[in-house]
């Protein structure tokens, strides 16, 4: 095998600041390294979400991610979690809506879907 693991997965973002709120604040990732990039001007956020980070990158002028869970490139970002009823309910607390609870015909594990402040599709999973 050439590849061991997933060592990040990047993101852009419209308003770094409400995202940073939304995977921090709420979500409860841990920030490893923020920088500002002056020859961009853009933020950097490295976070840590179990062995694997998360980079936001401030995009306000990215084009909108088409609607169609279908469209190609990344589908969703799944996190895993201990309990997807007790996770959901906790993002529910928080003001953040997730779809019904589905059980995943393959693994017959339970999962929900939630969207970050852009949009982008993230789910849980058990």
């Amino acid at each position: 095998m050439i590849c061991s693991a997933v060592h990040h997965v990047a993101i852009l973002v419209k308003d770094y600041q409400k995202s940073r709120h939304f995977y921090v604040d709420l979500l409860g990732f841990s920030v490893l390294r923020e920088n500002y990039r002056p020859a961009r001007g853009d933020w950097k956020l490295d976070l840590a979400v179990g062995d694997t980070e998360l980079e936001l990158f401030s995009a306000p002028n990215a084009p909108e991610r088409p609607t169609r869970p279908e469209a190609l490139g990344l589908r969703h970002l799944a996190f895993r979690v201990e309990s997807v009823a007790q996770a959901a309910a906790q993002l529910n607390a928080l003001g953040i809506e997730t779809e019904p609870i589905r059980i995943d015909e393959f693994s017959h594990k339970p999962f929900t879907f939630f969207r970050d402040p852009d949009g982008l599709p993230l789910e849980l999973h058990e």
